[in-house]
């Protein structure tokens, strides 16, 4: 129960970054998150301990976590390891995937249309994240899905902080593409499809565009948790 708890609380935070309302450098006091999500002190430094390692909170001493601040340079660094180590995972993928893994794939690109008919946003976003993990697992590598997990992590965290709202969410048929070409066991064009996908995102990022946090931190994170 613990467990569902700590991961409530990172989705929600994830969640609020990505509709853009919990801007970089926004403090994260464990009280006041106690307070919102009903739990105590000790769950939430749990959450804060995984969303640290995934380098979307950082701690400064004497004040405590906030959500972090990546700079271009981080955003450049992540895209361009997010290009070499899925491509291999995609070689992967169309060398191995079953027929249960490409209906698992066109089942999820289902549940993204559905978010982006709904104008759902975070919803969107942690989508987009969750087709990538999905295809890191059916790559069968254990060392690159993990990378490939803290990435997407990362640029979920700089897509939400940074992202224009009209072009870091993907084009409609972007993932459906990379999915035809893994069906077709065409590799090149796999890899084509998934090097134009990801600079596509990064072209959607704009440092100019951040917003300083205002607001209680329960406002900014808004009421999702006390509805589940």
């Amino acid at each position: 129960m613990e467990r569902a708890k700590e991961t409530q609380i990172v989705e929600h935070i994830l969640d609020a970054i990505a509709d853009q309302r919990l801007p970089a450098g926004t403090r994260l006091g464990e009280q006041a998150l106690s307070d919102h999500f009903s739990c105590n002190r000790t769950q939430v430094r749990r959450a804060l301990a995984t969303l640290t390692a995934y380098q979307v909170v950082e701690h400064v001493p004497n004040r405590g976590a906030s959500v972090a601040t990546p700079t271009a340079q981080d955003a450049q660094d992540v895209f361009q390891a997010r290009r070499a180590i899925e491509s291999t995972i995609c070689r992967n993928v169309v060398r191995h995937a079953t027929e249960a893994d490409i209906a698992a794939l066109r089942a999820h690109l289902a549940e993204e249309a559905q978010a982006k008919g709904h104008r759902d946003r975070p919803a969107a976003i942690r989508l987009s994240r969750g087709f990538h993990d999905l295809l890191a697992r059916m790559g069968r590598n254990a060392v690159l899905e993990r990378y490939a997990q803290d990435l997407t992590m990362r640029s979920s965290l700089i897509i939400g902080l940074y992202g224009t709202q009209a072009r870091t969410l993907c084009a409609e048929d972007e993932h459906e593409r990379i999915v035809e070409a893994i069906a077709a066991r065409d590799e090149a064009r796999a890899l084509s499809e998934m090097d134009q996908h990801l600079r596509h995102i990064e072209q959607g990022i704009d440092f100019d565009g951040n917003r300083p946090p205002t607001g209680a931190l329960s406002s900014l994170l808004g009421t999702r948790a006390a509805d589940e």
